[in-house]
């Protein structure tokens, strides 16, 4: 289903054991049913969904409906935007105004409602969505949180909002197989059960105890074997400009989960050819500090052809009648071979069409091989106690500010 692609010189490990990760995409007929329905009656009365969340509470949705869905908007269908991922007061203020005049749900995602940049976002959303509804508004917010407890979960029971879960034991940056990504994906016409369906073959896939079949643990095993050999940086790169997100997705999952007691890759990413005129020569000629893992999906359903010019004035005939993508993908070839040739590393990890199914499938892969990764370096990949230590000290500075503002 989906093809690796390493460099001679790694070495494979022996097999460790496999973590069992069914649960992460443990989602019931009634549930996405229950997720569907609400879908249905947001496209059918809205024309914007906000999307309240940071971090994993949204980057797993936004990955997939930005890789899904047109670079150019048309007027059908809903739009689904964000806040809650920053604390600029620019944004807050432009999005209200963007708001106005438009049909609004909101969707408010967070494990524990504390994270201060949803909880501060959802405050003024909240009020204008109030404001602006009445009543109405109680049926037009829709809360995703943990199914017991938090902030988030007690507005929710005292507001009397509809709310959907993200179990207790799954983190927000593998819940992307929850109704904290299930629900915005499906109110922007992706078809989550081919998303789910590709994420439940994945998980038969990278279960496989035959090394030689699992392209999860060659992924991690290769990663792990070039961190030990000195290489500190993984740079994830593709050709596509809509999978800008997946890689955020992607950064965020194995810098958080890897990155603790001084060890990890850094995980940075690059969209190419784009990038190629920004960081290129640094990637060809500088430090070699970092190795590549390039997403290529071997089938783009759109296309188009370069067309031939009578006079060539641009010397470009010799491309015509070839497709955009067909180009694009022999740019690729290219790159490889260069950075290879200058002394980068590069894995492949090839896909065969970006479509619902196959995104579901590389999502999984990239969570199982990254439980792998992070046990190979003996770390916990499941918390984050670096991001509970910024928090901290951010909060203690807010409130020394309130005490001086009362002096």
């Amino acid at each position: 289903m989906l093809r690796f692609e390493y460099p001679k010189n790694v070495q494979q490990f022996d097999m460790v054991g496999l973590p069992d990760m069914k649960h992460y995409i443990d989602c019931s007929v009634e549930e996405m049913l229950g997720i569907q329905k609400v879908a249905n009656e947001i496209q059918e009365n809205a024309e914007v969904l906000l999307v309240i969340g940071v971090g994993g509470s949204f980057l797993g949705a936004r990955a997939v409906i930005d890789a899904l869905t047109p670079y150019f908007r048309t007027i059908s269908g809903v739009e689904v935007i964000y806040a809650g991922n920053n604390m600029s007061g620019a944004y807050l203020r432009q999005l209200l105004t963007y708001l106005d005049g438009k049909s609004v749900y909101v969707n408010v995602i967070s494990k524990s409602g504390s994270t201060m940049e949803p909880a501060l976002a959802f405050r003024v959303v909240k009020q204008y969505m109030e404001n602006r509804y009445g009543t109405e508004a109680f049926e037009r917010i829709l809360v995703t949180t943990d199914p017991e407890k938090g902030i988030l979960k007690n507005i929710a029971n005292e507001s009397g909002y509809r709310q959907f879960v993200i179990p207790t034991d799954v983190g927000g940056r593998y819940s992307v197989f929850t109704a904290a990504g299930l629900l915005p994906i499906a109110v922007a016409g992706i078809d989550i059960d081919a998303f789910l369906q590709g994420a439940r073959q994945a998980e038969v896939d990278t279960s496989n105890e035959n090394i030689g079949q699992n392209a999860a643990y060659q992924y991690a095993f290769a990663r792990f074997e070039l961190y030990s050999q000195g290489y500190s940086l993984e740079l994830l790169a593709s050709f596509e400009p809509r999978l800008k997100k997946l890689h955020e997705w992607w950064k965020q999952l194995f810098g958080e989960s890897e990155g603790k007691e001084q060890k990890g890759l850094y995980p940075s990413t690059v969209t190419f050819s784009t990038d190629l005129h920004a960081i290129g020569q640094f990637i060809q000629d500088g430090s070699r500090i970092l190795f590549e893992t390039l997403l290529h999906f071997d089938e783009i359903e759109e296309d188009i052809e370069v067309p031939s010019s009578f006079d060539d004035l641009d010397g470009l005939n010799y491309l015509s009648g070839r497709s955009m993508n067909e180009i694009n993908a022999t740019s690729k070839d290219g790159v490889v071979l260069a950075h290879e040739e200058g002394g980068v590393p590069v894995m492949k990890i090839c896909v065969p069409k970006l479509d619902a199914y196959h995104v579901g499938y590389l999502m999984f892969f990239f969570m199982k091989a990254c439980v792998i990764s992070a046990s190979l370096l003996e770390v916990n990949p499941f918390d984050q106690p670096g991001v509970e230590a910024y928090k901290q000290k951010m909060l203690e500075l807010l409130k020394e500010d309130v005490v001086k503002i009362h002096e």
